[in-house]
């Protein structure tokens, strides 16, 4: 009885040991893969950063902001998903976007580590398509000041390279913008150098399956990606939609970090209609990870249906 007493009384002090000694850490490395025709499409998570929704968010009333939020259960700041897609071909690797890498400290940074969780290396790459050039879509592209991907040709649309490449062009943004034009200047330059960065214009086929189209308005040359593999399409939509909660609702809500606030809801409204009428995938660079998903309509709006989640795609 004693020793069954003392077992009882060393199983209920390591409980409480335990229980006082939780730690909360950090997520693992975000990777997810979806299958689509002959192609593999990983999502890798950088980061999530903090979006203050209830004041970045324009043409929509406060207390509307706060009200979707916390129908959602959210409240501001939204931790808003930095996601980069990875897109395996039969005889390509092409990354869609780059995350913030070392630009968003603390917040971003985390694309190699889960490219490398899912099985490749930055060498691998052979393409990199930029939807457009803000830090967070440009930042992961160096590390160090060098290339992180040595052997990847630079695909982006003239109209963002003229305008971010060029600092003459600062005196046309709003403050918050500013900080865009160094960060897609240093990110680049390493590639620019080497003679790895091709630009193109208007809505062309930028590689076999790729198709660029012009969504411009969050940035003069913002760049949606139809990618098809046989019978199967997704769109990468870039910065479309940064709150989801909030514009998926209210479509016509648009963000600071717009260069062109009417222009970006009018390219919105446009790849939701199109979306829910030809049904595609959806790529969202800042819906919660995986940011893999369809668009429905809802009344006045439309809702996001995330991938339902397969252990092996």
């Amino acid at each position: 009885m004693k020793r069954l007493a003392l077992l009882l009384a060393l199983l209920v002090t390591t409980g409480v040991a335990l229980a006082t000694d939780v730690r909360v850490g950090p997520q693992g490395p975000g990777f997810y893969r979806l299958r689509m025709g002959a192609d593999e499409v990983t999502a890798l998570l950088d980061g999530t950063h903090p979006f203050l929704a209830d004041e970045l968010l324009t043409h929509i009333d406060r207390t509307k902001v706060d009200s979707l939020l916390k129908a959602d259960y959210l409240a501001s700041p939204v931790q808003g998903s930095i996601n980069a897609f990875l897109v395996k071909t039969p005889d390509r690797l092409v990354l869609i976007d780059t995350g913030a890498g070392p630009l968003y400290a603390g917040d971003g940074g985390f694309l190699p580590t889960a490219l490398l969780a899912a099985g490749y290396r930055p060498e691998d790459v052979t393409d990199i398509l930029l939807t457009h050039l803000h830090r967070d879509h440009v930042g992961g592209l160096i590390r160090n000041g060098t290339m992180l991907f040595p052997n990847a040709i630079v695909h982006v649309n003239k109209a963002d390279a003229d305008f971010w490449l060029n600092a003459a062009n600062e005196n046309k943004v709003p403050k918050i913008l500013l900080p865009m034009f160094s960060g897609a200047m240093d990110s680049l330059a390493p590639y620019q150098k080497a003679g790895h960065v091709v630009t193109f214009a208007g809505e062309t086929d930028v590689l076999p399956g790729f198709h660029a189209i012009p969504a411009p308005g969050h940035t003069p040359g913002h760049t949606w990606y139809l990618i098809t593999s046989g019978d199967e399409h997704l769109l990468a939509w870039g910065d479309t939609v940064h709150v989801a909660t909030v514009q998926l609702a209210e479509p016509n809500a648009s963000i600071r970090y717009d260069y062109d606030e009417e222009q970006a809801a009018v390219s919105r409204k446009r790849a939701l209609e199109d979306a829910v009428a030809k049904g595609y995938w959806v790529a969202a660079a800042h819906v919660s990870f995986p940011g893999l998903g369809h668009i429905r309509r809802t009344g006045t709006g439309y809702q996001w249906v995330p991938v339902n989640y397969t252990r092996t795609p």
